[in-house]
């Protein structure tokens, strides 16, 4: 079972597929230099993006346990881990967890699609409307 509420992920779902809608939004897929911060230095450019802002917000509004539960559902989703492995998966997201959380999931193009895919596999869907 879920410990973050569907309504909770379907908003963030939303706010990644908004956010990744935009045109200035540009993510490399594999770091441009050496620095293990470069997704969050991509982001910085985004500062001032309302979308971008209240998905830091609610990200980090969640306690530790709920973020990392949201990113063990990206990986799910990814297809890194199967339901099978979803403690695995959880352990795995406790052991990496920083207060980057939000950087680390908004850096990935597909977030939207990969949460939706995950939660799809925990029988929750979202209304698109």
């Amino acid at each position: 079972m879920l410990n973050v509420n569907s309504e909770t992920l379907c908003r963030l779902i939303q706010l990644a597929r908004e956010f990744h809608a935009k045109e200035a939004v540009t993510i490399p897929e594999k770091p441009i230099s050496p620095a293990d911060d470069w997704a969050r230095q991509v982001l910085a450019d985004h500062a001032g993006d309302l979308t971008f802002q209240e998905f830091l917000s609610i990200i980090n509004d969640l306690e530790p346990d709920q973020q990392q539960e949201v990113v063990a559902l990206l990986w799910l989703g990814r297809g890194d881990f199967d339901q099978s492995e979803w403690r695995d998966a959880l352990i795995e997201a406790a052991d990496g967890w920083n207060d980057h959380t939000a950087h680390y999931l908004i850096a990935h193009p597909l977030l939207a699609d990969y949460l939706a895919d995950a939660l799809d596999q925990f029988g929750f869907r979202c209304d698109e409307a």
